[in-house]
């Protein structure tokens, strides 16, 4: 498929495995994002917390969904996003991003999301609206 306009309701984009979550990863999102919650870069901080590392932080597991779409950047842009946490990402996680399309409504491509770790496990789900030009 080299083209959005191609795709059938119920088909998928490409789906995008992720390198391994590095603390690095993390470190550089801190200061991109301005949230230094310890919980993601400390593993002392996270153990206090009661977690069993270092999570990633959401909205870096949200924010790479975009990778799904990078290749259409010519044909429209992401509208909308609706987004539901499932499952904490920790280092070293392998996390694949999904994408299928659920509707097609003149320029409007509404489609399922999800990343799922290495388990097979839904760490976030949700919906994007893609408007093409």
């Amino acid at each position: 498929m080299s083209t959005l306009t191609e795709l059938q309701i119920g088909e998928s984009l490409k789906d995008i495995q992720l390198e391994p979550v590095s603390r690095m990863d993390l470190i550089k999102y801190s200061g991109a994002s301005g949230d230094f919650n310890p919980i993601h870069t400390i593993d002392d901080e996270a153990s206090k917390a009661g977690l069993p590392g270092i999570i990633a932080h959401g909205m870096w597991t949200m924010g790479n969904l975009a990778k799904l779409f990078t290749e259409y950047y010519e044909e429209g842009f992401i509208e909308d996003y609706s987004i539901r946490f499932k499952g904490m990402v920790f280092l070293n996680d392998v996390i694949t991003l999904k994408a299928v399309l659920k509707e097609k409504e003149e320029n409007k491509l509404s489609f399922t999301v999800q990343a799922v770790n290495g388990q097979g496990k839904d760490v976030l789900k949700g919906e994007v609206v893609y408007h093409q030009y």
